[in-house]
């Protein structure tokens, strides 16, 4: 029982995460397509920069219950998908120097430089995360020992680069509808034609992923054997439409939450599928890492449990006190100070 808690608080807190940090990913990788000048560029940064890291939180969140709750999952893990993770890392890192160190002399090359360093560590932690998240999904050669039977090529299938396109796609909407409610005048006019632009574009490509998740993974087999856990892709669909109605009528922050939930549905069916699998394997369904085999003890996961049902909250609303804090646009008047 305790397995099975820690493994929805292990997807809850990978869909929370995407959710947040999605949308400044996004901006990070649409930044050439949006801004026409450098006041715009600095409009994009401040509009991330009170948030960007708080959200990194969820990540190092996720990360350590991955490793406290299911450590062999996790040696698995960044042992398998070391060059994928690694790069990753590099790409985030990446990105939060830029936003640190491009105002730090004014000089036009020095900005391009980390511009082009936002950009390039946007583009490519959004799309590696999509690549390793649907490979997980369809199984990663592993033997019974956990020792990975492949290259960081192989996992540039067909079904992995489409996982790459959906959250590229998913970041890119999550992001300019984000910029749409803290820009103004020609920014926000294209951060809005963005939006509604790229939204046909995600729908086609969710649709591309659901095809290969029929044919490339086994996810298919919880949903046949459990129906009510089809809640969860309808209600990510219905997010995905309720996305597009929110655009047309103009409701700017009803569509970002939308959205927001959108991502989150598309991650959590991605996991109702996977259980009680966190790595299953290619090779052999023996060699899956589950919940059971990889959980720590009975202890551990209860006092970890304890720990994170007091700490999860002050989290939640130490973050919406600064949402709430910083909530107003981003204007040229602001970039003065």
């Amino acid at each position: 029982m305790l397995e099975s808690v820690w493994f929805f608080l292990w997807g809850f807190l990978w869909a929370i995460y995407f959710a947040l940090d999605g949308f400044d990913l996004g901006l990070g990788a649409a930044m050439p397509l949006l801004a026409s000048d450098d006041n715009e560029r600095r409009v994009i940064l401040n509009s991330i920069g009170p948030f960007w890291d708080g959200n990194e939180v969820w990540l190092i969140t996720a990360g350590g219950v991955t490793f406290a709750a299911f450590p062999t999952a996790y040696a698995v893990m960044f042992s398998a998908l070391y060059s994928p993770l690694l790069l990753i890392l590099f790409g985030l890192i990446l990105r939060g120097v830029s936003i640190e160190f491009r105002g730090k002399l004014d000089s036009g090359l020095w900005k391009r430089v980390w511009d082009s360093c936002m950009v390039a560590g946007s583009s490519l932690s959004t799309f590696l995360f999509g690549v390793t998240f649907a490979n997980i999904f369809r199984g990663i050669p592993i033997d019974a020992d956990g020792v990975y039977h492949g290259s960081l090529l192989s996992l540039f299938n067909p079904y992995g680069l489409a996982g790459g396109l959906l959250f590229l796609a998913l970041f890119l909407v999550h992001g300019s509808l984000w910029l749409v409610i803290k820009s103004e005048a020609d920014l926000r006019g294209r951060a809005a034609l963005m939006a509604r632009g790229v939204w046909p574009v995600l729908s086609f490509v969710v649709l591309l992923f659901v095809t290969g998740t029929l044919f490339a993974t086994s996810l298919c087999e919880n949903y046949l054997g459990n129906r009510l856990l089809f809640a969860v892709p309808l209600a990510a669909l219905g997010s995905l439409v309720a996305t597009r109605i929110f655009i047309q009528m103009k409701m700017w922050w009803k569509a970002w939450f939308a959205s927001g939930l959108t991502i989150c549905g598309i991650i959590l069916s991605g996991f109702a599928g996977l259980y009680p699998n966190l790595v299953p394997s290619a090779l052999d369904a023996s060699f899956n890492v589950t919940v059971y085999n990889s959980a720590s003890n009975p202890v551990t996961l209860k006092i970890m449990l304890a720990v994170t049902m007091v700490f999860i909250p002050v989290v939640i609303i130490y973050q919406a006190w600064v949402y709430r804090l910083f909530k107003d646009k981003v204007t040229h008047n602001d970039l003065a100070y």
